[in-house]
């Protein structure tokens, strides 16, 4: 079998669809014919004049790109404009150019998938869900004497819990009995030290999605009355039809062995490709990482998302510096910042991966490449020996 562009570019529509793009976006086949045969196939991150350089010099069928080249409209290809000129490149060598920008971000198998496993993340979970899918859940369980209840559940719901598709404060409560005896150094809300004490007590039960649970176990215990409370969290297990969603902002979990901030920085840059940009971080290099978030991509937009989790590290990129300084001031996540091109480039292995095999099932074959041009728009940095401010 002939295995051609319409074939290539099907298998990338249903890992990545076309229709879940942004809005803003420019996705899908920029130039090339459907029906044009493809034995060689380049990934990369940007369609920059180097990395065209090393499509038609390679002989590729088709370049598959992360970045688009014509985001913005155009009235024209015409070759005196750089995209103008990689157009036409392209098209008299006969390579075509394909490309999967926000609709390649968020699904399994997707960039921020792809660079939390690089870095170490086990069984990476979405951070921020997609409109409609239900995110991973939590319930949380809370014993509080009845007169307290009440204000537990507002805290609890106004920090995020009891939301289940249209409705909000969800809760359920039932009556019981506390019982406990204060000890030497105890500071009892109720009872004497040293005495047995049986109280009335509201048991208060709600779910939540997961990433807020450090929002939320903070918001109950800051209402509650009680010096030591006594709670549970569960993770809830996924059921057909309530799956914990594949698609969505960001990924967090745990490393597969806890290290510090300083390890987990040598670690991204053991990871990722080297550019001038380097891995930069915000927190004491003694910090203890085990929870990690990443957001590939310009990151600032999930800073406050991540700020409600319990990670010990952000890893994102293009982080601005007042964003940044107001984000450490809360006394949250330390902040690893890497190179744009450089977290992005570790989706094209996946990719690669995933066409290769597919591919094969259907009893074909495609030679494929991923570019290891460095398109990071910073070329060189130097460093000053002195600190300066």
């Amino acid at each position: 079998m002939t295995l051609r562009l319409s074939d290539v570019t099907g298998l990338l529509d249903g890992w990545y669809p076309p229709s879940t793009a942004e809005s803003w976006d420019a996705v899908g086949l920029v130039c090339g014919d459907p029906d044009q045969p493809v034995g060689k196939v380049l990934l990369a991150v940007d369609p920059a004049p180097a990395v065209v350089a090393e499509a038609v010099e390679w002989g590729a069928d088709l370049v598959v790109v992360h970045h688009p080249l014509l985001l913005t409209a155009v009235h024209g290809v015409a070759a005196t404009s750089p995209k103008g000129r990689a157009v036409h490149r392209l098209t008299r060598a006969g390579t075509a150019l394909f490309t999967a920008h926000t609709n390649a971000d968020l699904p399994a198998d997707g960039v921020n998938e792809s660079l939390a496993r690089a870095v170490g993340i086990v069984d990476p979970q979405v951070l921020e869900a997609s409109p409609g899918a239900l995110p991973a859940l939590d319930k949380l369980v809370v014993y509080v004497p009845h007169e307290h209840a009440d204000a537990v559940r507002d805290a609890l719901t106004g920090a995020g819990a009891g939301v289940r598709g249209d409705y909000d404060g969800c809760t359920f409560t039932s009556a019981g009995e506390g019982r406990f005896r204060p000890l030497d150094g105890a500071r009892p809300a109720v009872g004497r030290v040293g005495e047995a004490e049986v109280v009335a007590e509201a048991r208060v039960e709600t779910v939540l999605p997961r990433h807020l649970r450090g929002r939320v176990v903070a918001a109950m215990k800051a209402a509650h009355p009680y010096e030591e409370v006594a709670y549970d969290v569960l993770e809830l297990a996924s059921v057909p039809g309530e799956q914990t969603p594949s698609r969505g902002h960001g990924r967090v979990g745990r490393l597969a062995s806890p290290t510090t901030l300083r390890g987990f920085a040598e670690q991204v840059a053991a990871a990722l490709p080297g550019t001038a940009h380097g891995v930069r971080v915000a927190g004491d290099p003694d910090r203890p990482v085990e929870t990690v978030v990443v957001g590939s991509g310009a990151g600032d937009y999930l800073l406050d998302t991540v700020l409600g989790t319990d990670a010990d590290v952000y890893l994102t990129s293009d982080l601005r510096h007042h964003r940044a300084g107001e984000f450490l001031e809360h006394g949250g996540p330390a902040l690893v910042d890497v190179a744009h091109w450089a977290a992005e480039w570790t989706w094209l292995p996946v990719v690669e991966a995933k066409l290769r095999a597919a591919v094969a099932v259907a009893g074909d074959t495609v030679e494929t490449r991923v570019s290891e041009v460095v398109t990071d728009p910073w070329t060189f940095r130097t460093d000053h020996p002195r600190s300066r401010p």
